[in-house]
């Protein structure tokens, strides 16, 4: 308990557990515990991890100080975050809203600080504590972002680029659909942040049977027992998997619009 009174919910699996009642839109929101499973044994096998390493490559070129507080939304199987600590000393706080996900995280990285939360809402982090907010393929904050960075704090995000696994949507969809997310991204942050970097991160895997399984329980597609229902008939299939990396630097009070 905090001097103002607030407590929260230690859980024995080494997560804190800070979601409330209005935070919650089911009885178990967020990644469900097979999609974070299917999702680590795939990052385990290497697939979707140029992502992540080229999030470690750009956040440890920033030379942040020792300990600096790097904030993962949508933290999910914890593997950006425990990379960037094993890459140079940092303090680690991953949100989600999936307790599936906040314990598997703890699990694998105890040395940080692992909270279950809605992101979407007021996040728990006091004002200007932040050096780094990362968002990987997760929703993302723009007006909590930029209260919790310090100043000259930088966010850095991963979206979907239009090639992002088309070849599973166009099996799913029925349809090969490509969108560009990169615009409205920085739209909805351009009264706080602005540009500093962009990159595209492609990798291509030739995935077998139960890969494609994988895959599709860790995506929202993938519950959809008509895309299993075709995965069934696969025995390969390429996969691209391919992301737009944005750094976004936080702006001065006066420079935001």
């Amino acid at each position: 308990m905090c001097a103002r009174g607030h407590a929260f919910d230690l859980a024995r699996r080494g997560y804190v557990n800070l979601l409330q009642p209005q935070d919650r839109k089911s009885r178990e929101p967020g990644d469900a515990r097979a999609a974070v499973e299917a999702r680590a044994e795939l990052l385990a096998a290497g697939v979707g991890r140029a992502v992540v390493d080229e999030l470690v490559r750009r956040v440890t070129a920033m030379h942040l100080p020792p300990r600096a507080v790097v904030l993962d939304l949508g933290s999910g199987t914890g593997d950006a975050l425990g990379a960037l600590a094993g890459a140079g000393s940092i303090t680690g706080i991953g949100i989600d809203l999936s307790t599936a996900a906040a314990e598997h995280a703890a699990r694998r990285f105890p040395d940080l600080t692992w909270v279950v939360a809605n992101a979407d809402r007021r996040l728990p982090i006091v004002d200007r504590s932040a050096d780094v907010v990362l968002s990987l393929h997760g929703r993302r904050n723009p007006a909590e972002c930029a209260r919790v960075l310090k100043a000259g704090g930088r966010l850095v995000l991963a979206v979907p680029a239009p090639g992002d696994l088309v070849e599973l949507r166009e099996l799913v969809q029925g349809a090969r659909v490509e969108r560009d997310r990169v615009d409205a991204v920085l739209a909805s942050h351009a009264p706080s942040f602005c540009l500093q970097e962009r990159a595209m991160v492609r990798e291509s895997h030739r995935l077998e049977h139960r890969e494609l399984v994988a895959l599709l329980r860790a995506t929202y597609r993938g519950a959809r027992a008509s895309a299993a229902t075709r995965v069934e008939s696969l025995t390969t299939l390429e996969v691209t998997f391919a992301s737009d990396v944005l750094v976004l630097a936080l702006a001065a009070p006066d420079e935001r619009a």
